[in-house]
């Protein structure tokens, strides 16, 4: 018999030394690539500030079309025409040139055109509410509708479009000037992170932990989500627009309308007219009592409080009612004569929040709603933010808790969890 000697040493280490290095570069490669794609959504000039926000008087779409000495003479007597008929439209008595003039704070351009001597255009006028409101009845009603975040949605040659890129439908809503509506709306501007957390799949997810996670981050209390149709005939041809006016978690719709613009050009004042129209849907849903924030929202759940939290309000209230009974009776038996001064009781020192990590199985969306709610719903817990997700991996939260990480630790493996402590921070698994 011939033995064969094994093949050992550098004659196999070499090739799983290369197996290793090309494996290492190709999850460098992955690696860098996610991060790159990350950066490239949120990096950029995306956002659109909102530009007004006053509480001023403004009428849009008047349209001027005068003749004048030259150029600058026609544009004189195009706004003061302007400021005359929106004047009249927002039901003003009569008043003199000079009166009217004091109360004009701006004139917004929509559109114009002019020539030698001729001014055509249409613009928006805006009132100072003070030296006008008294001209016009006093204020309009206050604003009595709870914080709404605004989503606008385009959908334009079959796709779907937030923040993710500069659009006019973001604009038309950055434009608009929300001080006189009766809808308090939180308007993002699209920069940094909106793009990746207000998408259209947000704006149709059902899941309430998710909606409330993103609500808290703007501080509102629900969701409008205004949806611009754009069907375009023919590059540089008529456009039409289909406007949606949905709101909630359940995306429930409130109404849908129709508008044409004859060509690009017209696009902007389209979008102008259907925001003004959606803003007045949302107003009468408010007043029809349609639009008030979702329960669910509030509860972080199934619109239910879980059990054995109820049980321990009633336990705590049932506590505080005998200790008041028990120091009424005390009071009333001590005299005056018995009381003797001594030192003060120093108040108890307050609890400092600390923010703890915590990382959670999530296998399926299912999971991740339940990981969320059980630590939203446990006491001296002041909020969460998810930070990493991963379906069918290990999520991570940061839960902002009146506490240190054992007593955290303690009350969720109460609640049915395997939780495993590290330096301020937390796994937890079921």
């Amino acid at each position: 018999m011939v033995a064969i000697p094994y093949p050992s040493g550098p004659s196999l280490r070499a090739p799983f030394r290369a197996r290793w290095l090309l494996a290492s570069v190709f999850a460098l490669v992955l690696l860098a690539g996610g991060y790159a794609l990350v950066l490239a959504q949120v990096s950029g000039d995306r956002g659109i500030a909102p530009t007004a926000s006053s509480t001023d008087i403004e009428v849009r779409g008047i349209e001027v079309d005068v003749t004048g000495d030259n150029a600058e003479d026609a544009r004189s007597k195009g706004w003061k025409e302007a400021a005359r008929k929106a004047w009249a439209k927002a039901g003003g008595p009569a008043v003199s040139d000079g009166q009217l003039n004091g109360l004009v704070s701006a004139i917004v351009i929509q559109r114009e055109r002019l020539g030698p001597k001729r001014y055509v255009a249409t613009l928006g006028v805006t009132f100072d509410r003070q030296r006008a409101g008294r001209y016009l009845g006093g204020a309009r009603a206050a604003r009595a509708s709870a914080p709404m975040l605004l989503i606008p949605v385009t959908v334009s040659g079959g796709t779907y479009t937030t923040f993710e890129v500069r659009n006019p439908w973001q604009r038309a809503w950055a434009e608009f000037n929300p001080g006189t509506s009766r809808i308090d709306y939180v308007r993002p501007t699209g920069a940094g992170g909106d793009s990746l957390l207000l998408n259209y799949g947000q704006a149709g997810r059902r899941s309430r932990a998710w909606w409330r996670l993103t609500l808290d981050q703007y501080g509102a209390a629900d969701a409008l989500v205004a949806i611009a149709k754009l069907d375009h005939q023919f590059p540089g041809g008529p456009i039409k627009g289909t406007f949606t006016a949905r709101y909630g978690p359940d995306s429930t719709l409130l109404e849908s309308f129709s508008l044409n613009a004859s060509g690009p050009g017209e696009l902007s004042e389209m979008l102008g007219q259907a925001v003004d129209r959606i803003d007045r849907i949302y107003e009468q849903a408010l007043a029809d009592g349609k639009l008030q924030p979702d329960p669910t929202l509030r509860l972080g759940g199934s619109g239910e409080v879980d059990p054995a939290i109820a049980r321990l309000i009633e336990i705590g209230r049932a506590v505080r009612a005998r200790n008041a009974a028990q120091e009424a009776a005390a009071n009333a038996t001590i005299t005056p004569e018995a009381v003797i001064e001594g030192p003060e009781t120093p108040a108890p020192a307050p609890i400092a929040v600390r923010q703890i990590t915590v990382q959670f199985a999530t296998p399926d969306p299912g999971s991740f709603d339940a990981s969320l709610i059980a630590v939203r719903q446990v006491p001296g817990v002041q909020g969460v933010a998810v930070t990493s997700t991963a379906m069918g991996g290990t999520s991570v939260m940061q839960a902002s808790f009146a506490g240190d990480v054992a007593t955290l630790a303690a009350a969720l493996r109460a609640r049915g969890f395997n939780v495993r402590e590290g330096a301020n921070a937390l796994a937890i698994s079921r």
